[in-house]
């Protein structure tokens, strides 16, 4: 991202509600993801890949199971990655690491289904998808904005790095 006030459209635009922003944002987030492959914030892939299936959703160009699909890996994704940066030596069950971070057990739960049993009906994987973006919102979008509040005076690279440093999420981050 160049700056604050890229960052802050972008994160405006996938939560807004409207379709066409959010694709907007999303092509910015692909951009960004060209540019710093495998150092892209998990919380921004995370969070564009189940904006992305709620755009789909609102398009009405997939059927029920191909949007229980789409929404069922993001969520799997979400948990996945989530709960495996809190991950020692000694392995500890999903359900415990997801209620260290505030994430509601019935998530993880879900993500059981999708991985390991019958595929859930589609208005739960809805819920799901909604519950995670707002944990998203919550715990890493609105606190980027918080660390990343500067003076008025600060020039365009001092921004830039802040940004970046305070949007790099590493393990420290989600603990």
């Amino acid at each position: 991202w160049r700056g604050r006030a890229e960052w802050d459209q972008v994160m405006v635009g996938l939560y807004c509600g409207d379709s066409r922003l959010q694709q907007d944002a999303l092509d910015r987030v692909s951009a960004w993801k060209s540019r710093y492959g495998p150092k892209m914030p998990l919380a921004v892939d995370c969070t564009a890949e189940l904006i992305r299936c709620k755009v789909l959703d609102s398009s009405g160009r997939l059927k029920s199971h191909e949007l229980i699909l789409s929404y069922g890996l993001a969520l799997v994704r979400f948990v996945n990655l989530i709960t495996e940066r809190k991950q020692k030596m000694v392995s500890i069950p999903l359900r415990q690491l997801a209620r260290e971070v505030d994430i509601p057990v019935w998530v993880v739960d879900l993500r059981h289904e999708l991985t390991h049993g019958k595929l859930p009906r589609l208005a739960l994987c809805r819920k799901g998808c909604d519950v995670v973006l707002d944990w998203l919102r919550k715990m890493y979008w609105s606190r980027q904005l918080g660390n990343n509040l500067c003076e008025e005076d600060e020039d365009e690279e001092e921004e830039q790095e802040e940004v970046e440093a305070n949007a790099e999420l590493d393990s420290d981050a989600w603990e």
